[in-house]
């Protein structure tokens, strides 16, 4: 066998493009129905049967089993998806993923592409320069589609031609009895494994036995191996996600490795099946037929040989398409059970305490779907809006806290450590979504994604006012000031005002797609009452002072306290210009108006 590195490097090559092919075409439909598969999968998947249609669907539509699993681990994650929905739609993904095994098959082995791929290259390149980025989005999975069959076609080219002495080893490999089975399942499990794509692994099993290298049945076990190694990259993404998407990525292995079990314990009648459904029931030649012949020295006319490995070909998918259907058969109706087993296996060590820095639903693992990710940022900043407004709660309470006890410095304390935790969760978000833009998004993803990185840079100056107004009460009281009080009942209706605000943006940014104008004009609102009041105050401030009803001294930190709780309010109402921003930009199309500031701006908010 005449095989130098320049050829080896070939081959490595030819599977590189077939994998960037796949990539490639991936990420243009999730980038063009983006938006749609999220809100599919939050509809869909009310029950478990629409569940495993919904998986079976966007795994289809998108050709890859990891990218659907690693979006619905994404959306358990988010809190999106129940780890019982989670488990129906990754049963679905399974069969969806022999979809791609079909298009490689078919295409591959049946239809000669090679006449329709160039033209089909110069129809999608023009649509990457069209303003329209549907357009775009269309043209990169055309260009993607060419790249995977042009990779398959150079995989074809570039395996080696074995000689009889290669060809023994491989045969000696492939007569062991059950051991066989077992070795050449482990060598599709590591393959997958490595190269992270069970289609790929697909496709260099099928050239393998299309060439007569390997009997049908060993490929079949290292097809069985592939489906076990898939799983790894949904696990590798909740690596570093919350409990919830752990389970979810174990589920899928879990089930991947009970189908792998129940067909190996029936290997020797379920193989038989497959051959009997290819050659009676759909009447395409003995799979086994092209090894048997190569292993007997017999030759094979090209003629032959196509009609052969169309054969296998077709076996193999049909093989990988009855395993996923009879694992999904029996798997469906033990669901709940199936969850029960999950959590069993995964479960809790500790319970974080919620003075801790943590994350709660992004992850850098989590980033295989860009496109999609979107809504776990959404949801983190919330948790962080949600944090802040604790923050501001310890500090309506610590106003009231004599100062230099125990409790004072116990809150004080806190306080700060909160405002450290806010530090740290505005950069942690921040470089998730600068990790996202600069992943395949689409144009209008990009725009919100800046919207999003604006309002968590809003919501960490928040966070900084509460600390400022905790501060300036541990320097009223070494100052030796004292407050009246006149000066409390102030900073606790200017405080609510505040809270009341914060409370209405964090409701707006929990349900951004369904925000009406009334839900923005209450907090623009809430941000003028704010305004007025501080206003109020720092006239009727200096004619106390004036008065004498309390000291300068007093006044100067009452006003300090007062002007940063309206500072609050500015930062408040900052956010939801985001969101308006956001949400106008998303619903252009509707022409309602919505009062700001005391002008009349077009928006496309739904009243």
């Amino acid at each position: 066998m005449d095989y130098s590195i320049l050829d080896f490097l070939s081959l490595l090559g030819a599977v590189g493009l077939f994998l960037y092919g796949m990539k490639v075409m991936s990420e243009g439909l999730q980038k063009a129905a983006g938006n749609r598969l999220r809100s599919i999968l939050a509809v869909m998947t009310k029950n478990r049967f629409m569940g495993v249609i919904t998986g079976i669907a966007i795994t289809a539509l998108i050709q890859s089993s990891s990218a659907s699993t690693v979006m619905v681990v994404s959306f358990v994650n988010a809190g999106l998806m129940s780890l019982e929905q989670s488990m129906a739609v990754i049963f679905g993904a399974n069969v969806g993923t022999t979809f791609t095994a079909w298009i490689v098959s078919i295409f591959g082995f049946k239809v000669n592409l090679s006449v329709v791929l160039l033209p089909l290259l110069a129809i999608a390149v023009p649509l990457l320069f069209l303003k329209k980025n549907q357009y775009k989005n269309i043209g990169e999975f055309l260009i993607g589609f060419v790249l995977l069959f042009y990779g398959l076609d150079f995989i074809q080219q570039n395996v080696p031609v074995l000689d009889a002495n290669a060809f023994g080893v491989l045969q000696g490999y492939a007569n062991m009895g059950f051991w066989s089975v077992l070795i050449f399942l482990t060598v599709g499990l590591v393959v997958t494994l490595v190269i992270q794509s069970s289609a790929a692994t697909f496709a260099i099993v099928l050239v393998m036995a299309t060439k007569g290298w390997i009997p049908f049945d060993m490929a079949c076990a290292m097809v069985l191996g592939s489906n076990i190694g898939t799983t790894i990259t949904p696990l590798l993404a909740s690596l570093g996600a919350n409990l919830a998407a752990k389970k979810a990525a174990v589920g899928h292995l879990l089930f991947n490795v009970l189908g792998t079990v129940w067909t190996l314990v029936a290997w020797y009648a379920f193989i038989p099946l497959i051959e009997w459904i290819c050659i009676d029931v759909f009447s395409t030649p003995d799979p086994t037929l092209l090894y048997t012949k190569m292993s007997q020295g017999v030759k094979v006319s090209p003629h032959e040989m196509a009609t052969l490995a169309f054969s296998i070909s077709f076996g193999m998918s049909m093989f990988h398409t009855v395993f996923n259907l009879i694992n999904l058969s029996v798997m469906i109706w033990f669901t709940k059970g199936y969850v029960k087993m999950v959590n069993h296996l995964v479960h809790s060590h500790h319970k974080k305490e919620d003075d801790e820095f943590q994350l709660k639903y992004i992850s850098a693992g989590l980033l295989n779907a860009a496109e999609l990710n979107i809504t776990q940022a959404q949801r983190e900043i919330v948790v962080y809006a949600e944090r802040v407004e604790r923050m501001l709660g310890m500090v309506k309470s610590l106003v009231h806290i004599k100062t230099g006890t125990s409790e004072f410095n116990k809150v004080y304390s806190r306080i700060g450590k909160y405002e450290d935790i806010s530090d740290r969760m505005e950069i942690e978000i921040g470089k998730y979504l600068n990790n996202l833009v600069d992943g395949r998004l689409s144009y209008d993803a990009k725009l919100r994604v800046g919207t999003m990185l604006s309002i968590v840079s809003e919501i960490e100056s928040i966070a900084d006012s509460c600390n400022n107004i905790a501060r300036t009460l541990v320097r009223k009281e070494e100052a030796g000031a004292h407050f009246v009080d006149y000066n409390y009942e102030n900073i606790d209706q200017m405080l609510k005002l505040v809270g009341e605000a914060m409370s209405n943006m964090i409701a707006v940014l929990c349900d951004i797609d369904n925000a009406t104008s009334d839900d923005l004009i209450r907090n623009y609102n809430k941000e003028r009452e704010i305004n007025n009041m501080r206003n109020m105050l720092r006239t009727e401030n200096i004619e106390n002072i004036n008065q004498k009803k309390y000291p300068y001294q007093a006044g100067i930190f009452y006003m300090d306290i007062i002007c940063e709780a309206e500072k609050l309010g500015d930062f408040i109402v900052n956010v939801i210009d985001g969101i308006e921003t956001q949400i106008r930009r998303r619903e252009r199309e509707n022409s309602d108006e919505i009062v700001h500031n005391g002008e009349v701006v077009q928006t496309g908010i739904k009243s």
